[in-house]
């Protein structure tokens, strides 16, 4: 690498990145043109996301604190110096949160639905219903725990919603006692009141009503103080791979561990008594920035419920139903169809049936052989999965690598690899030290000419239910050249050796990086030979030192550089004499965006890739990951238009400046363009599905923190 590119002024701490990306989700809240509950969906999300940032960011920050570990990051800083940055910037997150969530969203809905902020706040008709719903409901549920000399301070799962107490002997003048009693999330954490108003619906928080009638809990003892608190645990699992003599019951251990991991975040009510919290803070080991003041409910996740209720239909957006592919309509026999040509779907705009009937299909058909496919997250009740294990039923082989190292997800994912075990699939449990993220399914056929290979490859999940909320693109193909390749990863993944020679496929950790940073080359040398050099690439995260350098030199180079980062971004902007020829995006919007697709111009012969990967050393380095080519010009159109809608979206598109802040573009005098209601309105008029009214909207999927950990 040039020494140039070695200066870490030039590349943004990932961390400080994410937290503008979550930023960006925040300003979708506070933008008041959006109908009111989906701004409450988007607080919700930005809340969630928080806390998966602190569990598995943070903490990981703070793990590398307690062992000394002293390597720098991408910008020249320590683990500790991170966190001085990071933990000032989510303080001020936070209070942006319940700043939207008090100043903003409460007042708003007032004229459709009551909040019962206080439990002292109800009318005399609802403190009488709450008081009943406690005794008939809550009551029996709650476990009221103490602490003095014969029982310690009781264990707090991560993440649960708590209240404390301070606690004294009636009639004695005895110092007050701790106890604690957890807000149980088995209950509904809405609870509906009598309105005040005839038509108006009211709702209060669960944890209210528990702090109303606390005593009832302690009855011989005077409630000196109650306030809700919730601590967030380290759940970044350490997994020794090397150690472990089985993968599958290491994890079911370490999950286990999971729930009781170093506290790194307490969050507490603002006013809170302050010998309680010294005593919470004594307890969990915590001070300093990981103590958060809350202005208001703890644990805004809540407010996805509130989302859901009935009644407010005039205060969403219109929901979407993804329409059937085109290439598929009149087509019965899906391999017929993909014998025909090439396939490309995009999703959620068109339907995911399509990859779900391909394994369907193929496990009641009788010419079919051999089902492979990489699971990396699948849905709850997964069709797929069901046609998986119909398959092995009906004698095929059925070889299913399930990534149980899937973050979040390792517990699913355990549940579905025994299902399949036990249907008579050969399942792998992944790879020693790598994840992998590969997204692949090869159908074997018999048919009148010989063997035939079908091939599904993908930037997205096997998931049917994230397919209707993730932008994702995918390839049906019988190429012969792809499905020998398919055929080499199964191999390598079932533990044969790696073949000799590859067709179309690259795959991360061999070659994947090279390939990538030979592509960024090539457009380099066009543009010094007085050629046209250009790169669009769009992904969820950008933050590999090595693939942001070989931008740099393009730019300085004179390629034009378009990339569509919807996350985390470590490349700047703007750099004189660095990186002025380099623009960045991110779209925040109804959907969730995830598909990888990138264009190189190559010297006038375009070519298109699509995989599984960001430009990220996880993605690079410690995964198996798919990168395909996209060869058949009627689909590289195809991919043009959808990255060119992209980059002309001026609705929801945010720009990186060069000073690291993301600014919405002026929409000025100019045709409003939001590129994911341009593709559901062009979806329907290829299907010839009319719209059904003059709102075109969609609604909000849940934004992951770092998609796929």
């Amino acid at each position: 690498m040039d020494a140039i590119f070695e200066k870490p002024e030039y590349y943004r701490n990932r961390e400080d990145s994410w937290i503008s990306f979550d930023e960006r989700v925040l300003s979708e809240a506070r933008d008041k043109n959006l109908p009111l509950f989906e701004r409450l969906k988007f607080l919700s999300i930005t809340a969630s996301n928080l806390d998966e940032f602190f569990m598995i960011r943070v903490a990981s920050l703070k793990d590398m604190v307690h062992a000394g570990y002293t390597k720098k990051d991408i910008a020249g800083l320590s683990a500790q110096e991170q966190l001085d940055l990071i933990l000032p910037r989510l303080h001020d997150l936070v209070n942006l949160q319940y700043s939207t969530y008090n100043r903003s969203l409460l007042p708003a809905l007032k004229p459709w639905l009551e909040v019962v902020t206080k439990h002292e706040q109800m009318s005399r008709e609802q403190a009488e219903y709450a008081d009943s719903y406690f005794e008939e409901n809550i009551y029996p549920v709650l476990t009221p725990m103490a602490m003095d000399s014969s029982r310690p301070f009781p264990l707090i799962r991560n993440k649960t919603l708590n209240i404390g107490a301070l606690i004294s002997k009636k009639g004695k003048k005895s110092d007050a006692e701790f106890a604690t009693v957890q807000v149980p999330s088995v209950l509904p954490r809405l609870i509906e009141l009598p309105a005040s108003e005839k038509g108006k619906k009211c709702v209060i928080l669960l944890e209210e009503v528990i702090e109303r009638n606390i005593g009832k809990l302690f009855l011989n003892y005077d409630v000196v103080c109650a306030h809700p608190y919730r601590i967030m645990r380290n759940a970044d699992l350490t997994i020794d791979e090397d150690e472990a003599a089985d993968l599958l019951k290491e994890i079911q251990k370490q999950l286990k561990k999971r729930q009781w991991g170093e506290v790194i975040r307490l969050e507490v009510e603002e006013g809170i008594n302050k010998q309680l919290l010294k005593i919470l803070k004594k307890e969990f080991a915590i001070k300093g920035d990981d103590v958060f003041l809350i202005n208001g409910p703890l644990d805004l996740t809540f407010l996805m419920k509130m989302y859901g209720l009935p009644g407010f239909e005039n205060l969403k957006v219109q929901g979407y139903t993804p329409c059937p592919v085109p290439a598929l309509m009149d087509e019965t026999d899906i391999f017929a169809a993909i014998r025909k040509s090439d396939i490309l779907l995009h999703h959620p705009y068109m339907t995911f049936d399509p990859v779900v009937d391909f394994v369907k299909t193929a496990s009641k058909d009788p010419n079919v052989l051999a089902i492979k496919q990489t699971l990396y997250r699948v849905s709850g009740n997964s069709p797929i999965i069901a046609a998986l294990a119909q398959a092995a039923e009906n004698g095929k082989q059925v070889s299913v690598l399930v990534e149980l190292k899937a973050r979040f997800d390792e517990e699913n994912n355990i549940v579905w690899a025994k299902m399949l075990e036990k249907a008579g699939c050969h399942v792998i449990y992944g790879l020693v030290g790598l994840k992998t993220h590969s997204k692949i399914t090869l159908v074997v056929r018999r048919e009148e000419d010989g063997i035939r290979r079908y091939v599904h490859l993908g930037t997205g999940n096997y998931n049917d239910s994230t397919a209707k909320l993730y932008t994702d693109c995918g390839l049906l193909t019988c190429s012969e050249a792809i499905g020998e390749d398919a055929t080499a990863v199964f191999n390598m993944l079932s533990g044969y050796s790696e073949p000799k020679k590859w067709n179309k496929l690259s795959l991360a950790p061999l070659w994947l990086r090279d390939r990538f940073l030979r592509l960024i080359e090539r457009e380099t040398e066009h543009a010094r030979k007085g050629g046209e050099g250009h790169i669009i690439a769009k992904m969820n995260s950008l933050c590999d030192k090595e693939i942001i350098a070989k931008l740099y030199e393009a730019s300085q180079a004179g390629v034009k550089i378009e990339l569509i980062v919807r996350g985390i971004c470590c490349l700047k902007t703007g750099i004189p004499g660095i990186s002025e020829s380099i623009s960045v995006r991110s779209i925040v919007g109804n959907f969730l965006e995830h598909a990888r697709i990138f264009y190189f111009h190559n010297g006038g012969k375009p070519e298109y890739y699509m995989g599984s990967a960001d430009w990220m050393p996880r993605n690079l380095d410690k995964r198996v990951e798919i990168l395909f080519p996209v060869e058949k010009e009627e689909l590289q159109k195809e991919l043009w238009h959808i990255l060119k809608i992209q980059l002309d979206d001026n609705v929801k598109a945010h720009v990186l400046q060069p000073d690291g802040s993301y600014e919405k573009i002026d929409k000025r005098g100019k045709t409003l363009l939001c590129a994911q209601d341009y593709f559901c309105e062009e979806a329907r008029e290829r299907t010839q599905k009319p719209l059904e009214s003059g709102n075109h909207r969609v609604f909000i999927p849940e934004y992951h923190v770092e998609d796929e950990n």
